[in-house]
């Protein structure tokens, strides 16, 4: 059974650190909605960070991450965004204390790299969600359900997908996010356990045929074999080629995977998207799929 971090609540100190990129916008507006849910926000070194493309070098982002780590007082650590940079620090953060105190870290992305290690290594659940420099863009409704994540309330999720979806009715533990991090977490200690579980999938700005690599990496390597079911979100800012693939994402998914018989939902409400709906990696879910119609509740 994963470790579910306490939940926040009214009063709750919370950080936010850059990891990864650095930020090209002000949080301030993000920041006020967080102390509107009655938290106080700590911000971490990196938000005001700035080394080439990152928040700040390697050292700076390890040591900021590594103080809300190991501070007891702060309940949940949300990166204000992705980009690339955290499977550069990851191996240097000390989770003991976080061991001793386990809090929710929140975020998407890039991010997946840290809520993979958390669920592999320290068998401790998180959150994929909107983080604060998508909360101008993100929809309402995305960030009302990272706040409900956080807090504990009871999330469940009904919608229609445009894309045939293969039927069926499954419950697992929920695990996921971006395919080109979770890829690259291959082999390494942050490696997530794919056996008997509801795998979720999204990402951004690839190509076709680098989808379908990625995907066939994780088919050769055993990851979609013993699957309890397949959600997949968006994959969306394709780069178009001069010479056309031949298959969407959903085209090839679905061959890639027409060997099992696990239920596979299209059009997730999560990625780079505005209603990037907030899923709790390491949860147990139920997942019902029919023809154009998905549920998705927590046990």
């Amino acid at each position: 059974m994963n470790i579910q971090p306490p939940y926040l609540k009214k009063g709750d100190k919370i950080a936010i650190v850059c990891p990864a990129n650095k930020l090209r916008k002000s949080i301030a507006p993000a920041i006020a909605l967080l102390e509107s849910w009655g938290l106080e926000v700590i911000t971490g070194k990196s938000i005001t960070g700035d080394h080439f493309n990152f928040a700040g070098d390697d050292a700076l982002r390890t040591a900021d991450l590594q103080t809300f780590v190991d501070d007891s007082s702060i309940k949940a650590i949300l990166a204000a965004r992705g980009g690339y940079g955290g499977i550069r620090i990851i191996d240097q953060i000390d989770f003991s204390a976080f061991n001793r105190n386990p809090k929710w870290i929140a975020g998407f992305s890039d991010i997946t790299t840290f809520l993979s290690h958390t669920l592999a290594a320290l068998h401790t659940q998180s959150i994929h969600g909107q983080m604060p420099a998508s909360f101008e863009t993100g929809s309402a409704n995305s960030i009302e359900t990272l706040r409900k994540a956080l807090f504990g309330e009871e999330l469940n999720y009904t919608y229609k997908s445009t894309i045939t979806n293969r039927p069926g009715h499954t419950e697992g533990v929920l695990i996921g996010g971006n395919l080109s991090i979770l890829v690259a977490m291959q082999g390494s200690v942050s490696e997530m356990d794919y056996t008997d579980k509801i795998l979720f999938l999204e990402d951004v700005g690839e190509q076709e045929y680098a989808i379908d690599r990625m995907l066939r990496m994780l088919k050769r390597s055993g990851k979609l074999a013993h699957l309890r079911g397949l959600i997949i979100g968006s994959f969306n800012g394709i780069k178009p080629q001069e010479i056309p693939f031949g298959q969407t994402p959903e085209e090839l998914i679905l061959e890639i995977v027409s060997e099992y018989n696990y239920p596979v939902c299209f059009n997730f409400p999560v990625g780079h998207i505005e209603d990037n709906q907030a899923l709790i990696v390491g949860s147990t879910a139920i997942l019902h799929v029919q023809t154009h119609e998905v549920i998705l509740s927590y046990q």
